[in-house]
């Protein structure tokens, strides 16, 4: 069996981050949930290039990736593909803010910036107001406005010496958009009983679709006008049934539901949303097997920085944004780090009625290799 290049072991690892990580999420959240988990993939990934001993075990366990190197000559691969994506805007970005006074180490600054297309800047971190004010106006820039106050001045202070961080924004257009006339109010169920009056959209198209029994859930794919970039919603056969279709989820490699698909024609009922989450990660990471990090005894980054002194990760803080109409979808993420088409015959009418709790993805897939940009869960679409 050919060995898998380091863009796909990136992808494949990324793919059980975002299951992991999702879950994580899940236990804490009991409403809608939005992230991109290659923005955080791609921070942690950084990081894990400038960490040294059980620090970069715990990297290696945690994001999948048995070697530092692998993420390196992947994410170049990724970031290459993903700048250059036509008929939709996707624009993923990484910056390294250093302490003045500071430098990075030559190897861990050839790596950031050559691979992981990554710039640095120089800051004064005690001039707290004004650092944070400069990472967010990059922050703002290049997710279009969508995120704004990604860094607290209160999380920077003389001590800080990295603010690693990440921004990815998609703006695409359906490859057929929605009638706006056919946008009709009605139920959304968030269990058996209880509903909430929404926008649905209404749409009678040809899709790639399946029903997975074994995940007790339809599968839709959406494309957009570049059809390598697509939303797959996941939608549990019951209204009440998201919470047994993330158990079946949990083993799960999220880019291989869509590999079984057909393309047939679908009537589809979706509704309208827009979800903005900030997400401190701290947490999840911990239960994830990344608590090492944070601790500032434990923690081992000296392959960042020239001075001996020890650094550890004081925040990692991800603000996300997502919007769907008739027109298409937004998406933007940032992420700050301180420190195959099978043919079948179906029958007729197949309904895909989006009227209670789903999980959806955004991908990329010009690599033959899902790439999922965001993961989210809609709950109730007025939240």
């Amino acid at each position: 069996m050919a060995e898998k290049t380091a863009e796909l072991q990136v992808l494949d690892s990324n793919s059980q981050f975002t299951i992991n990580l999702y879950n994580a999420l899940n236990e804490t959240s009991s409403g809608n949930i939005i992230f991109s988990t290659i923005s955080l993939h791609a921070v942690l990934s950084m990081a894990y290039q400038g960490a040294r001993g059980t620090t970069a075990e715990k990297f290696a366990s945690t994001l999948k990736i048995p070697e530092a190197k692998i993420a390196t000559e992947g994410y170049n691969t990724v970031m290459n593909r993903l700048s250059s994506i036509p008929n939709v805007t996707l624009l993923m970005a990484n910056k390294v803010y250093l302490m003045e006074g500071h430098k990075l180490l030559p190897e861990f600054s050839d790596v950031v910036t050559k691979n992981f297309r990554s710039e640095v800047q120089l800051l004064n971190f005690g001039a707290s107001e004004t650092a944070a004010a400069t990472i967010n106006a990059w922050v703002e820039e290049k997710t279009k406005d969508k995120i704004k106050g990604l860094i607290d001045k209160r999380n920077l202070d003389e001590s800080t010496r990295l603010v690693l961080v990440n921004a990815i924004y998609f703006k695409g257009s359906w490859m057929h958009k929605f009638d706006k006339e056919d946008t009709k109010t009605e139920p959304f169920y968030l269990n058996d009983v209880d509903s909430v009056d929404v926008e649905i959209m209404h749409i009678t198209r040809k899709y790639h679709y399946t029903s997975a029994k074994e995940l007790g859930a339809q599968i839709l794919e959406l494309p957009y006008a570049n059809d390598n970039v697509s939303m797959v919603i996941v939608l549990p056969f019951k209204k009440d049934g998201i919470a047994e279709l993330e158990k079946q989820l949990a083993g799960v490699n999220l880019t291989d539901i869509t590999y079984k698909m057909r393309y047939v024609e679908v009537t589809v009922a979706l509704p309208k949303f827009k979800i903005e989450q900030t997400i401190d990660l701290e947490d999840s990471l911990t239960k994830l097997g990344l608590g090492e990090i944070f601790n500032p005894s434990a923690a081992n980054f000296s392959g960042m920085i020239s001075s001996k002194e020890p650094l550890y990760v004081s925040k990692v803080v991800q603000k996300a944004f997502i919007e769907v109409n008739e027109e298409g979808a937004e998406a933007a993420a940032a992420t700050g780090m301180v420190i195959m088409t099978e043919s079948l015959v179906m029958g007729p009418n197949i309904y895909f009625t989006a009227d209670h709790p789903f999980i959806l993805m955004l991908l990329e897939k010009s690599s033959g290799k899902p790439n999922i940009l965001f993961t989210g869960k809609i709950i109730n679409p007025q939240l």
